[in-house]
């Protein structure tokens, strides 16, 4: 197990993307805290799923844009396990909407929710890997960033922001050996992107745009990306930072 002895906080964790790392990391050894905002029954079958696993978890309810809120999770991270070695950033939400019917409020809450949980999070958790002179942040990403998707250009740009936030972070904090990389996503399987397209027909145009534009002409799965998140939060990533790692079946290449 590559992760034994580590503590992570996974962002976003009671479903999808999130759920899928937090499991993953408690396989292969890491006590994880299943970080949630509005699903507490979905986190606390995360939570069981892993000890059922025989691995150790617990869940905690926290707004990641809300500086207050995140610093109580931090402490209850302390309080349980001692530490914090692995921050992956996941929570996000991504808003469909035309560019010029997006108001401020709508420009500003994707950005809040998407990016500056990002930095609250990362700011959060430095005292302590700057502590141990260890750590591992991964930041969430998405194709969009690069394929500047049409539909929802607030969340497009929030998605690029991160990419920065990730090679600026790695400068600042890589002294402390705290590595800052980011996981750009393709078109993910999960059961929010089938809830957002609704009708067995959507599902197969989307299946069938997927597959003129990877070049690996198959549908990802949660379980398809598992292992990068682990990569990075491990020792096999020690001397890799600021970059970022397309998970997209070759959609976009650069």
């Amino acid at each position: 197990m590559r992760l034994i002895s580590k503590v992570a906080i996974v962002t976003g964790a009671a479903e999808s993307i999130g759920k899928a790392i937090a499991i993953r990391f408690a396989l292969e050894g890491a006590s994880v805290v299943v970080n949630y905002h509005t699903k507490a029954e979905l986190a606390a079958q995360v939570v069981s799923q892993i000890k059922q696993s025989g691995g150790n978890a617990i869940a905690f309810c926290a707004d990641v844009s809300n500086e207050a809120e995140v610093q109580k999770m931090i402490q209850k991270t302390i309080e349980t396990f001692g530490k914090v070695d692995i921050l992956v950033n996941n929570a996000g939400i991504d808003p469909r909407k035309t560019w010029n019917e997006i108001t401020v409020e709508d420009w500003d809450h994707v950005m809040t929710t998407n990016v500056r949980s990002q930095f609250v999070c990362a700011k959060a958790v430095f005292p302590f890997m700057k502590q141990q002179d260890y750590g591992k942040i991964i930041n969430v990403s998405s194709v969009v960033f690069l394929t500047g998707q049409k539909g929802y250009v607030h969340y497009v740009a929030s998605k690029g922001a991160i990419i920065g936030f990730t090679r600026a972070l790695a400068n600042e904090i890589g002294m402390h050996h705290i590595n800052v990389n980011a996981i750009i996503l393709g078109a993910i399987k999960t059961e929010n992107e089938l809830g957002k397209l609704g009708s067995l027909e959507a599902q197969e145009t989307a299946t069938n745009m997927l597959m003129d534009v990877q070049a690996i002409p198959q549908r990802i799965q949660t379980s398809d990306i598992e292992g990068s998140f682990l990569f990075l939060a491990s020792a096999d990533s020690d001397l890799i930072t600021g970059q970022s790692i397309n998970i997209d079946g070759g959609w976009m290449m650069h």
